[in-house]
């Protein structure tokens, strides 16, 4: 619990003084062109963390976890909006579009935050217009088969990727996604492998 309270005090601090590196899993804002330390009433009114993905999914229930921590800290209600499509840069672009006056925040990852400016021609500037609140937890990339695979460890799963050249099909959450990310770097080992986009994740997918 110490741990939380501690994440939420830098968070809140954050989104009064605003901070300068972007990580892997991130709150971000509308960059401040006022700055908002001198408001010394914010917030007045609801925030809105908008997240670039379906609800349901990862970075959706953890925005609202948080969201409901910060509503608790400030006073003012916090909601989720959920803006999907084009790997998450149509959420982060109405962030990046918003008033930058700390009431509109952006949730995502190295995919939407990072990723996407090296992939896509934006119409946003990932450095220029956001402004990094607060690293989120992480969590890690699995490699997962079918039970009946002949590989049992990723050392045997690396030799018949290179025994078996193109007859692999990864799925990944789409271009600039941590799986596709990883996806890419095998198959420059040399390992030859299909990298197939998979839809969203959400509740639906999950039954």
């Amino acid at each position: 619990m110490k741990a939380i309270s501690g994440m939420r005090a830098n968070l809140l601090a954050s989104i009064i003084s605003s901070a300068s590196t972007l990580a892997a899993g991130v709150l971000a804002a509308s960059l401040f062109a006022q700055g908002i330390a001198a408001a010394q009433t914010y917030p007045v009114r609801p925030i809105t963390i908008v997240v670039p993905f379906a609800a349901g999914g990862p970075t959706d229930v953890l925005a609202r976890v948080l969201g409901e921590h910060i509503r608790a800290d400030l006073g003012q209600p916090v909601l989720i909006e959920n803006v999907t499509g084009a790997g998450g840069s149509i959420g982060v672009g109405r962030v990046a579009a918003a008033a930058p006056d700390g009431y509109t925040i952006s949730a995502g990852h190295f995919g939407t935050h990072v990723a996407n400016g090296a992939i896509y021609a934006l119409k946003y500037d990932l450095e220029r217009d956001l402004d990094p609140l607060a690293r989120l937890p992480s969590n890690p990339m699995l490699v997962v088969t079918r039970r009946d695979f002949p590989a049992a460890n990723l050392k045997e799963l690396v030799g018949w990727l290179k025994a078996n050249p193109g007859k692999a099909t990864a799925g990944t959450a789409g271009a600039g996604s941590g799986a596709h990310i990883g996806g890419a770097f095998l198959s420059s080992c040399p390992i030859a492998a299909r990298l197939r986009r998979c839809r969203t994740l959400s509740p639906d997918r999950l039954t």
